[in-house]
């Protein structure tokens, strides 16, 4: 019995390193020859119908960016520069050659976002807030693709779902009510944002003010 018990143990924790090595085995090779060490971050194209979405995603992306150790470029003066230049919609951001942005931020790499869901979803007997994003990040020098990525956040995550059907209408009820009044999806916009692009195995790896940049990375 207790050997049954080891073995389930052993298979048990071989299985979860493996999803864990899943997660890593992103190839890095364009990612590490190019070393990037600016990011110009583009305005997001916004596949969702809630006109905030950009903005609101927009404002969320630089802390995860800089903790990682990246440059970036100040996002409201990135988007200032556009529209000065008569580029107003993210769709034709997105259009604009990776060279000419290297010519105009000389920044190493663009970032290119789509947010695929933003906002509320009512259900019968509760409501949620879900944000979900796409990104590429792009070597402005040769157009190479060096990473890409996507991650999904929602207020849901962590609501206590016990109680009666009662309790779980009049959550809903406020819950709607709060979607109505504000943005709510902008906290949860921040926690996809950091799910998106903070280094991590899959995910961007570090940038060279981070201090695992050399052994990740290399010099």
């Amino acid at each position: 019995m207790k050997q049954r018990l080891y073995r389930a143990l052993l298979i048990g924790l071989a299985l979860i390193l493996g999803g864990c090595a899943t997660g890593s085995s992103y190839d890095y090779t364009a990612f590490r020859q190019s070393k990037p060490r600016s990011i110009v971050v583009l305005p997001p194209l916004n596949l969702s119908p809630d006109i905030r979405a950009t903005y609101s995603m927009l404002a969320t992306v630089t802390r995860p960016l800089a903790e990682s150790g990246y440059y970036v470029l100040p996002v409201a003066l990135v988007d200032q520069t556009f529209r000065e230049n008569g580029v107003t919609e993210p769709g034709e951001m997105h259009q604009i050659p990776p060279g000419k942005l290297a010519d105009i931020f000389g920044a190493d790499a663009a970032l290119y976002i789509t947010i695929e869901e933003y906002g509320a979803k009512y259900m019968i007997v509760s409501s949620e807030v879900i944000v979900a994003a796409s990104a590429r990040l792009i070597d402005t020098r040769n157009g190479q693709l060096l990473w890409e990525g996507k991650a999904r956040a929602s207020s849901g995550e962590n609501q206590d779902s016990s109680g009666g059907l009662a309790v779980l209408l009049v959550k809903a009820l406020v819950s709607q009510v709060a979607n109505s009044m504000g943005d709510q999806g902008y906290p949860v916009a921040q926690r996809t944002s950091f799910r998106l692009l903070t280094a991590r195995p899959g995910g961007l790896l570090p940038g060279p003010r981070s201090p695992e940049y050399a052994k990740v990375v290399g010099q």
